[in-house]
């Protein structure tokens, strides 16, 4: 594959990418970069988190990227989810990885990396020394908002190790590329002016776009477009914020039934969203029936057809949704029935009988 083809693979996954140049110097001088992302292991796996992480993983692939995923047990640990208890931190961790199975990621050229695996590493906690002696505790706590935190809440001492261990992962994994969603941008920027002086290099970043959640957005906006995005994204804690891997075929229609899309509008338009990010990634048409009276069923190529069609009012919301809702079944399905076998049935019971915490 020629420069330009893997270029333009990635500019597809990178909604914003620091810098273009040095990603276009990194695939000149080496064949298989190293690209990392790391999640935090804190309860059920949305759409966002399972498909759309797959597409954007295999494209990197696909781009000649080696890929590292890393299970950021330690960072959930650190951040006090599920009640800051280790053991099912990790539970849930193997859940994420299963949900991946059947998510269409190409796990043959996916390395799962434990942090667990390497804290007893000396050299790891090196790293994060040498981050945390060249930061100010006023960075590391702008820094909070890669965890879901803000800067003005009462933060444990754990919270300011957290970014100064996400920063050290980097230089741990060996990535040239993090490739993370934008709202871990904070942390990647300390990465880049950190690492030349800690000895390392300055990653390139590629974060990722933030699947907005299924409700309607805040009216009062933001100037800042980064906090906006934020604001926008789905969140575990409303439940009816976003669809999950393992969401019934009645849950995903009720919530795609009362999913904010309003008529003609494009802008901050979440059902828009999923078509633009998944479905028009994982298939190639969208069916959407009509009445004859409207002018019939649809057939759509893509998805600027399908905002086209929009726009113009040829397309009722519930017209779309109910092809909308059809589509996301048809992907949760396998992840939905994998969990059914007994023996990863317990994975899933496993978040009916503990309480997720924020």
């Amino acid at each position: 594959m020629d420069l330009e083809t893997r270029l333009e693979l990635i500019k597809k996954v990178g909604e914003e990418i620091i810098t273009e140049q040095e990603l276009r110097e990194l695939l000149q001088t080496k064949e298989h970069p190293i690209a990392y992302d790391g999640f935090e292991p804190s309860g059920r796996v949305h759409i966002a988190q399972g498909i759309l992480r797959a597409i954007n993983i295999n494209k990197m692939i696909n781009a000649g990227c080696k890929f590292k995923m890393l299970v950021a047990d330690w960072h959930a640990w650190a951040n006090n989810k599920m009640d800051g208890n280790l053991e099912k931190i990790q539970l849930v961790g193997k859940y994420l990885i299963e949900v991946w199975k059947k998510s269409g990621m190409d796990l043959n050229n996916v390395e799962f990396v434990w942090v667990s695996d390497y804290v007893e590493d000396e050299e790891y906690w090196k790293k994060v020394m040498q981050v945390a002696r060249n930061s100010t505790v006023q960075r590391i706590i702008r820094c909070s908002q890669i965890m879901g935190r803000s800067e003005t809440e009462t933060l444990s001492a754990s919270h300011i190790l957290y970014p100064c261990m996400q920063c050290a992962d980097i230089f741990h994994l060996k990535s040239d590329i993090t490739q993370l969603g934008i709202d871990q941008r904070k942390v990647n920027m300390l990465a880049r002016e950190i690492g030349p002086k800690i000895g390392f290099w300055k990653p390139v970043v590629v974060s990722h776009h933030m699947l907005m959640g299924l409700v309607k957005p805040l009216s009062v906006k933001t100037e800042d477009k980064l906090e906006r995005t934020i604001e926008l994204k789905m969140s575990k804690s409303n439940p009816d914020s976003a669809i999950f891997m393992d969401d019934s075929r009645e849950e995903i229609k009720r919530k795609i039934d009362k999913a904010y899309c309003p008529e003609k509008i494009v802008e901050e338009n979440p059902i828009l969203e999923y078509c633009k990010y998944i479905i028009f990634e994982k298939f190639k048409k969208l069916e959407i029936e009509r009445p004859a009276k409207f002018g019939g069923s649809l057939e759509v190529s893509s998805y600027e057809e399908l905002e086209k069609l929009y726009i113009e009012g040829k397309i009722h919301p519930l017209d779309l949704k109910n092809a909308v809702a059809d589509k996301l079944d048809e992907l949760i399905k396998p992840i939905r029935e994998h969990f059914k076998k007994p023996s990863h049935r317990k994975l899933l019971d496993f978040f009916n009988e503990n309480e997720v915490t924020r």
